[in-house]
């Protein structure tokens, strides 16, 4: 893995791949950010054109990360691991966190060097937090990077954020084994943060999945990308928690877990394409 601390970035323009859509970049302007190439926008305004709920999926998949950072923050988790960090949009994890307690500690991992570009404004200028550019596919390496080492004690309970970050792993590249790498290094008390996009329809809604072809037209939009896309069901996400028992409500549309509002109606959770859950180990 080639890591850098924030303060050791130095890229050039040529490291950054604008040949080919990145999911980071595309995901940014699908939640209305401006950190983004042409071939980004051609790309996700192909998937909002065949699948317009995807703007809607990724502001509920984001919601969801909030909530979720403020109840282990809440729950006296003070570390974080925040894996495939994208391009950063405000709130972001060290903001969220620390509305609960300021003193806790971020470490940022992405493999996009254009997120790196950013992190000291926007990530790592309020201090006990830091980056590095890392892959979620090397967990190990990603572990054992000084600047991991050097913010995060192992010895105290860590939260592992995967969020919107395994579908882009393949079957043979062993999403379940990357999720064992990081249980094996944390402590008990620790949490994983875990969200993944679905083909699934929503079982409450009767229409069932609303259109195949969409689904594939996107699949397709993705595999021209840096990274693929890899749909999967309720049955093969909730294994990936492995040894993070999950927490009440279990694996749900993003929308269901533990909502502070209103919940949508079964056409709108159908349209939301993310399960998300947390685990707590031992």
């Amino acid at each position: 893995m080639k890591g850098h601390g924030v303060s050791e970035q130095g890229f050039a323009a040529e490291e950054i791949d604008t040949s080919r859509p990145h999911p980071a970049r595309m995901y940014d302007y699908y939640l209305g950010g401006w950190d983004n190439y042409e071939v980004d926008r051609q790309a996700a305004e192909h998937v909002i054109r065949v699948h317009p709920q995807v703007r809607l999926s990724a502001r509920a998949n984001r919601a969801f990360m909030t909530r979720a950072v403020r109840d282990v923050v809440r729950d006296g988790v003070r570390q974080i691991i925040d894996i495939g960090t994208g391009i950063p949009t405000s709130p972001n994890t060290h903001e969220v966190a620390r509305e609960i307690d300021p003193g806790v500690r971020v470490a940022y991992v992405d493999n996009d060097p254009i997120v790196a570009t950013h992190a000291g404004a926007k990530l790592t200028n309020a201090g006990r937090a830091a980056f590095v550019l890392g892959d979620v596919r090397e967990p190990g390496a990603v572990l054992a990077h000084p600047v991991v080492r050097d913010l995060i004690d192992f010895s105290e309970p860590v939260a592992v954020l995967l969020v919107a970050v395994l579908h882009f792993v393949k079957d043979e590249e062993d999403p379940a084994g990357i999720v064992a790498t990081f249980a094996d290094a944390l402590p008990s008390g620790s949490r994983l943060i875990l969200s993944h996009a679905t083909a699934e329809p929503y079982e409450g809604y009767e229409g069932g999945y609303t259109d195949v072809k969409a689904r594939d037209s996107v699949l397709g939009t993705y595999k021209n990308a840096t990274a693929a896309l890899n749909l999967r069901g309720r049955a093969e996400v909730e294994p990936l928690f492995g040894d993070f028992a999950l927490e009440e409500p279990g694996l749900v549309r993003v929308p269901l877990w533990r909502p502070e509002g209103p919940v949508p109606g079964a056409e709108e959770l159908n349209n939301t394409i993310f399960y998300g859950g947390v685990g707590r180990k031992g």
